[in-house]
């Protein structure tokens, strides 16, 4: 059966699976849905159209589901749609969407998001992604699988990060960072590639080598952008175990909107 501590107010209205557990003053409203084996904190708060999966562990002071913090909000229907197996450290935020995007913001499966993280409305997270203490996506920001972002950093608004990069401590991000790439820095800068993001995940050698040498084609070249996408074009045929890494970063260039980070 659900385990509710007797301090915790939870709406009548709200769908709480059978296997959650609420900690004591805890705070739930009638649009929320909590799936099996989620963990609530003491005094988190969690409101608004909010539908969190299962196996998650919410930690105390939490809150999700709070209105954007947007002036054009005006109080449409809109949502916070929250993954498997995350943990959700004390003191974050998590806003809804707004009705000048999705409508929804998103989080995906197995994140690690520490205290004081801020999501604001319509961010988009994928999965397996590691947030540190105090950063901060404003927002419509994307953030693709195996992420990791670093304490005190600052994502601007509509800025996209893919999959594999890493931003490193205290930085402001004010432009796309492709992915598996290595930044930090006010302002930004390109360090590297994430060799040891990748190595840890096992990646081969082949694919390794592949994104160093679209990292060189980006950033070591002194190529425009479209030279350097028509230099990393040719690598999925010469190395066809990279074949989907070069893909992703073709569409990733394609879809940036802010310029990428170089």
């Amino acid at each position: 059966m659900t385990i509710i501590h007797p301090t915790a107010i939870v709406d009548p209205k709200a769908e709480l699976a059978a296997s959650v557990s609420v900690g004591a003053y805890a705070v739930i409203g009638p649009h929320v849905r909590i799936g099996e084996g989620t963990t609530v904190g003491p005094h988190a708060v969690i409101e608004g159209r909010t539908t969190i999966g299962r196996d998650n562990r919410i930690f105390q002071f939490v809150s999700l589901g709070a209105v954007p913090q947007d002036k054009k909000y005006a109080g449409e229907p809109t949502e916070l749609q929250i993954g498997d197996r995350n943990t959700i450290r004390e003191f974050c935020t998590f806003n809804t969407g707004s009705a000048q995007d999705a409508g929804v913001t998103r989080v995906g499966d197995d994140n690690w998001i520490m205290a004081y993280v801020h999501l604001a409305h319509d961010c988009q997270v994928g999965n397996q992604t590691t947030m540190a203490n105090n950063a901060t996506l404003a927002g419509h920001v994307h953030v693709g699988d195996w992420v990791t972002v670093g304490g005190l950093t600052g994502v601007h608004q509509f800025v996209k990060i893919g999959a594999h990069a890493m931003v490193g401590f205290a930085s402001a991000v004010t432009q796309d960072v492709p992915p598996f790439m290595l930044v930090d820095g006010n302002p930004l800068a390109v360090r590297g590639f994430n060799a040891v993001g990748l190595k840890r995940r096992g990646f081969s050698v082949g694919r390794v080598n592949a994104i160093k040498q679209m990292h060189r084609a980006l950033y070591r070249k002194s190529q425009t952008l479209d030279e350097a996408r028509a230099e990393i074009g040719v690598l999925g045929a010469s190395t066809p175990e990279a074949a989907p890494d070069v893909a992703l970063m073709l569409d990733f260039l394609q879809a940036a909107t802010r310029g990428i980070a170089r």
